[in-house]
């Protein structure tokens, strides 16, 4: 599958500690072979194909587009920031 980054993310990306910046990172590629890993987790509301992935404390929130074969990581953020 494809990655794909809303706008938003990289910003996110850059502000997260040293600490969680590698996880993330490696969860993220990882979406890349396994979209639907596990410990995975589909949102409820907004009516579309949201996911969200837990990485220690901070959250990975994505959309997956099976027929485009693509996801997209729509935020990053700690997990009391996340759902905001």
């Amino acid at each position: 599958m494809i990655i794909r980054f809303h706008p938003d993310v990289y910003k996110q990306l850059q502000q997260l500690p040293r600490s969680v910046f590698p996880a993330v990172l490696n969860q993220i590629i990882g979406l890349a072979q396994d979209s639907r890993p596990h410990g995975c987790k589909k949102l409820v509301g907004g009516g579309g194909n949201d996911w969200r992935v837990r990485v220690g404390e901070y959250r990975i929130v994505y959309e997956i587009d099976d027929e485009g074969q693509s996801v997209t990581v729509m935020r990053v953020a700690h997990r009391r920031d996340v759902y905001r």
